[in-house]
């Protein structure tokens, strides 16, 4: 499978566009999109629109400055699917997620953000590769020391306790393109600009 994850496209539907045009380009599977969509749950048109007329399959999760209502609304107009607790299968890969958001308007305690990783794992947690989605990165990483936002306790645990193959976060911006391990786990800071990613 070959994915391209991006996260903090803030409204940008030229971003959006580019995304789109590199994944049909890379001849993708899938798009995940790590939250952030929006700027302060703002300017959603344009986002997803350019990946479904490429005929794209997407995941999506909110970020910090989505509402959980605009991105079950976007999952919902355009056919794509929010896995903020949920998780999917995919042959004998399982992906599952939460917008690990510890700040902005849908706020979760720590606990919320593992249980509902939790929620999502348990249902695929049989599947031999798993990847794990969040907007929020871990605590104790080396992107949470560069970071001016603060990583998640409850995504960590979720790591430590899951071991996921993959984590794929976004978030702080400035540790875009940051590639590190926990474990066993590979930690991809994806960013605006999206990383390929094939298993």
């Amino acid at each position: 499978m070959k994915i391209l994850a991006a996260g903090d496209i803030h409204g940008d539907s030229k971003l959006a566009k580019a995304l789109a045009s590199r994944a049909k380009k890379e001849r993708v599977d899938l798009v995940v999109l790590c939250g952030d969509l929006t700027i302060s749950d703002e300017t959603s048109k344009g986002l997803i629109s350019p990946f479904v007329k490429n005929k794209q399959k997407v995941l999506l999760i909110p970020g910090n400055h989505d509402t959980l209502a605009t991105a079950d609304f976007l999952a919902d107009f355009y056919g794509v699917k929010n896995i903020h607790g949920y998780s999917v299968r995919y042959e004998d890969i399982g992906l599952f997620g939460c917008s690990g958001v510890n700040i902005g308007p849908e706020q979760l305690t720590e606990g919320e953000i593992f249980n509902l990783l939790k929620k999502g794992h348990d249902k695929i947690k049989y599947l031999k590769k798993k990847i794990m989605i969040t907007h929020t990165h871990p605590t104790d990483t080396k992107a949470a020391k560069l970071a001016f936002v603060p990583g998640s306790t409850g995504t960590r645990k979720a790591v430590d306790k899951f071991k996921p193959d993959i984590l794929l976060c976004s978030h702080a911006h400035e540790a875009e393109g940051i590639e590190e391990k926990i474990g066993k786990t590979k930690v991809i800071h994806v960013g605006r600009r999206g990383k390929i990613i094939e298993i």
